[in-house]
């Protein structure tokens, strides 16, 4: 199904022109849980890969043998997506009690090398944000499942660029994994794409003070506008002493909440509703919602390095709803639409970014 980002509510570049020179593309991916093919850009796989070249593999020397059984993260989401909105069965709750992180690989020693997971495979023909080597027109994306590299203690990323028409011949089966993960949200479901171009402005904090300034302002008149409006009202607002409701399940009270968010005057942000996009994307700005803006440049040639892939919590957040997809706005309370891929990095956000000038150089990461 194609999935529709609504257009924003305020055409910003109207309002301020200078935002046309802080303008750029990015394509949202929109994983949502399914059965892609190796043909198919997907997160998890499985990976277009040949059945005769080495699958990337983590030689760092960390633990390996100690935190959850992949098995057991997948056989935990599976239990917990089938029982939603009931109670659980005698099995299934004797199984979710016998799931703990442990020392689940005692013969897996700390040098050992363990295969990296599968985590996107994106198509130049499906991605128009996907900028890699000349030719190259198929990204792959793996990353040791254990945040425990470099002097930050981050996942490992790997970067495989290839030409899709220079696959032939046997392809591999099934891909290799590790027994053991460090945290069960360093495991992406698999989930197949729905790519979508759309605009975006820069963040808030690079642009120009005086732009700042102006944006700022302009966000003030607008809330004076709805305190105005507000007051104008016919007291709707007083107080209810009807006893507040009771939910049986999360699902039913996360609904409520988004019904009632739905009835509520909408306030614009530039940074909400009108910069960067929310969710797993390629291309476009990068966001500094929880930190200063830090440059992430080329440990090469010092090229300032632009983000290829944004791996996110989530598809929207409560200061991004309006992005949510169009077609997803009935069901914006289900955990497939709310959280697809199951992944949590960082603070929630990482991104991968490379050089402009040579997207061979070494990748760099940040994290928000």
């Amino acid at each position: 199904m194609t999935r529709t980002t609504p257009p924003r509510p305020v055409d910003i570049e109207a309002v301020f022109p200078a935002l046309a020179g802080h303008r750029r593309t990015s394509t949202r991916l929109h994983p949502r849980r399914g059965t892609p093919k190796a043909e198919d850009s997907s997160v998890a796989g499985p990976f277009l890969w040949p059945a005769g070249e080495p699958w990337p593999v983590c030689t760092a020397v960390h633990p390996k043998g100690t935190g959850h059984l992949l098995a057991d993260v997948r056989r935990e989401r599976r239990i917990l997506e089938e029982a939603r909105g009931r109670e659980y069965t005698e099995d299934e709750r004797r199984t979710l009690d016998a799931i703990a992180p442990g020392r689940h690989a005692p013969g897996l020693q700390d040098e050992d090398p363990i295969p990296m997971l599968a985590v996107a495979q994106l198509y130049a023909r499906d991605v128009p944000d996907l900028a890699g080597p000349e030719g190259c027109d198929l990204l792959q994306v793996f990353w040791c499942p254990f945040e425990v590299h470099g002097p930050d203690r981050t996942i490992d990323v790997v970067l495989t660029w290839r030409r899709a028409q220079d696959v032939v011949g046997e392809t591999l089966a099934g891909q290799p994994e590790p027994l053991v993960v460090g945290r069960a949200e360093c495991v992406p479901n698999t989930c197949v794409l729905h790519p979508e171009q759309v605009v975006e402005h820069e963040y808030l904090g690079l642009l120009g003070e005086d732009l700042q300034e102006e944006i700022a302002d302009w966000e003030e008149r607008l809330l004076d506008e709805d305190e105005d409006e507000d007051e104008d009202g016919d007291g709707d607002d007083a107080y209810d002493s009807s006893p507040a409701p009771s939910y049986a399940t999360e699902e039913e009270y996360e609904a409520a909440m988004a019904a009632a968010r739905a009835q509520e005057e909408y306030e614009v942000d530039y940074m909400g509703d009108l910069s960067i996009a929310p969710g797993w994307k390629a291309g476009g700005f990068a966001s500094w919602h929880l930190t200063d803006p830090a440059p992430v440049d080329c440990t090469s040639c010092g090229t300032p390095m632009s983000p290829l892939l944004t791996v996110d919590k989530g598809e929207c957040d409560g200061g991004s709803e309006s992005w949510l997809p169009v077609e997803d706005r009935a069901s914006a309370a289900d955990p497939a639409v709310k959280d697809p891929v199951g992944v949590y990095l960082g603070r929630g956000l990482m991104r991968v970014h490379t050089c402009p000038a040579d997207p061979s150089h070494p990748h760099r990461l940040s994290f928000q």
